[in-house]
């Protein structure tokens, strides 16, 4: 999935206007970014192969070999029906064919990747996108990043070292997992826009608006495909 065909310009705005309202109500800066993915999980793939391989080898092993005659002259000698280049063989196109499918079908790279690998992926590209969009340059260190990786379906927050201070990473699960539940229902859009406000409450509670508040960075959606 393309993370810029799933958000149009009417949702781009929609989602712009979101942060607008919510940053009303608070000095914190709220950054929402989507990526299309974190990580290109290259050794998925391979280990896809690697099963694919392995299971064409056993089934060509146990269904295809036996034992046939030699066809040299004076002997009675029996040989394996599959030797050793056939075997390498069926590896060789079995594990092309399974990287190839692994590169085309989302479902099975994510099997093989597995969250204990996919997490703490969406974790550092949710930081890199804290620092590629300046979130850390804010005066008072009380920007966020709203992050959501389409490949893995994760959502990360990420607050700066004041927001880190005062609010607890378990504040921001009900954030995450409302927002994760609306992109499976394919509601992109509404799950952004209720999202955003869920940070602008809780924002709000920890650092108030100031009445010399500037709005420091620019509120649209950032868009990694």
């Amino acid at each position: 999935m393309v993370a810029s065909q799933l958000f149009p310009e009417a949702d781009r705005a929609a989602i712009s206007a979101a942060v607008a309202e919510a940053e009303k109500r608070t000095s914190g800066e709220i950054v929402p970014v989507v990526a299309s993915e974190s990580d290109r999980y290259d050794r998925a793939e391979d280990l896809f192969g690697l099963l694919l391989a392995a299971v064409a080898v056993s089934a060509a092993w146990f269904g295809l070999q036996g034992v046939r005659p030699s066809g040299e002259d004076w002997t009675s000698r029996w040989i394996p029906a599959l030797g050793l280049l056939e075997v390498l063989l069926v590896f060789g196109g079995a594990w092309i064919v399974g990287v190839a499918v692994a590169d085309r079908v989302p479902a099975i790279r994510r099997w093989m990747a597995g969250r204990w690998l996919m997490r703490p992926r969406v974790e550092a590209a949710a930081e890199e996108a804290f620092g590629r969009f300046h979130v850390r340059r804010t005066r008072a260190s009380t920007g966020i990043v709203l992050y959501v990786s389409l490949f893995e379906r994760m959502v990360v927050v990420k607050g700066d070292r004041a927001i880190a201070e005062k609010v607890a990473p378990e504040e921001w699960k009900n954030v995450c997992d409302g927002l994760v539940r609306a992109m499976r229902e394919g509601r992109a859009r509404e799950g952004f826009v209720e999202a955003i406000r869920k940070c602008g409450d809780l924002l709000a509670k920890h650092f108030p608006v100031q009445s010399a508040d500037v709005d420091e960075l620019t509120n649209e959606l950032r868009v990694l495909d």
